[in-house]
């Protein structure tokens, strides 16, 4: 038998006489009511809601006069009428006419609340997605169509040396399109707790080797990257591909918004068996007043902001190997991201 209280919706029951036999705990946070005063009490009293326009919902809906063919309502967006000690707000609300029987009078009505600030949220996360999406699509996507638009047009007009940093432009911003794609589909992934790592044994400095390679190659200069090793570690499982993202994700991180030499630091884990790995830059630090939204989705700071996924998706999945990310100041105030992976074991690969 499940508690109505460990319902995540709110949840409230009326008899065959319309009287309140049940009112669970969010039901009761939602409606600002005290469960105990409101059972007995008719349901629209103890849920006052009101249509859009202001009207009383619950007398064009007559649920125990109505229709008996009528089985419930579904979920639309009302608001319960302010009283004593409670504010209007906005909630989700959809009702379960239940019955003995066809064309039987109700014998229980049994009406569901959310807040409507969850469902808000959500179309707010899905706008903000479009909006990311758009974005970082839409300059790779400019740039390969004017260049291979250019090429095909003028393709005889150009050396081989034109040609070939024209088409170096172009695999570019395809491999920039692909990892935004394969970033958005780890969130998903993620977010449904759907994510599927591939571990093996890994080498963690030659993995942050690799993605310092990656970003020299990329243009940076090698003289703005330390990899440091500190000690020796504990064969480590993991999936390479999602540790080098996470390693690539901060890596990016710090190029975007900090300064100065990037350090890459790989030591032992104590007392756990596993490793370390801190990622320091000699910029102006983390704000107080961006700390808490570093690892929120979509968020993005700066003139040189990114897709706003990166923290986040670098969290994700450090947690889903069993470990940790956090951040803090160095000694002379630049920003220092700190990875904990646990050792791991052959029979979780």
């Amino acid at each position: 038998m499940v508690d109505p209280d460990d319902l995540p919706d709110g949840v409230v029951v009326a008899d065959a006489r319309g009287a309140v036999t049940l009112v669970n705990r969010v039901a009761a946070r939602l409606l600002r009511v005290d469960p105990s005063v409101a059972v007995g009490r008719c349901y629209a009293e103890v849920v006052p809601v009101r249509d859009p326009a202001g009207r009383d919902w619950w007398a064009g809906i007559r649920p125990y006069a109505g229709l008996v063919s009528r089985t419930g309502v579904p979920e639309r967006l009302l608001e319960i009428a302010p009283g004593e000690g409670r504010p209007a707000r906005e909630v989700l609300l959809s009702a379960r006419f239940v019955r003995p029987g066809r064309g039987q009078p109700l014998e229980r009505l049994v009406v569901v609340l959310r807040d409507a600030a969850v469902r808000e949220r959500q179309e707010r996360n899905r706008a903000e997605l479009v909006s990311v999406v758009s974005h970082e699509l839409r300059s790779p996507l400019t740039s390969v169509k004017g260049f291979t638009a250019t090429l095909l047009a003028k393709w005889d007009r150009f050396s081989d040396e034109q040609k070939k940093l024209m088409l170096t432009t172009v695999n570019a911003d395809a491999d920039r399109v692909t990892r935004l794609i394969g970033e958005l589909l780890d969130v998903s992934r993620i977010d449904a707790g759907r994510l599927e790592l591939r571990r093996q044994v890994v080498d963690v400095p030659a993995l942050a080797r690799t993605v310092v390679a990656g970003r020299v190659g990329a243009g940076e200069a090698a003289d703005r990257f330390v990899v440091v090793e500190t000690g020796p570690l504990p064969e480590m499982w993991a999936d390479p591909d999602k540790l080098t993202q996470v390693f690539g994700n901060l890596v990016d991180n710090a190029l975007r918004h900090g300064a100065g030499r990037i350090t890459l630091t790989i030591s032992p884990r104590h007392p756990e068996p596993g490793a370390l790995v801190e990622v320091t830059d000699e910029g102006e630090g983390v704000p107080p007043d961006v700390a808490p939204r570093l690892f929120t989705k979509f968020w993005r700071g700066g003139r040189r902001a990114g897709s706003g996924l990166g923290l986040y998706l670098a969290r994700g999945l450090v947690e889903a190997h069993g470990g940790t990310i956090g951040f803090g100041s160095t000694d002379a105030g630049g920003a220092r991201f700190t990875v904990a992976l646990p050792a791991g074991a052959p029979e979780y690969a």
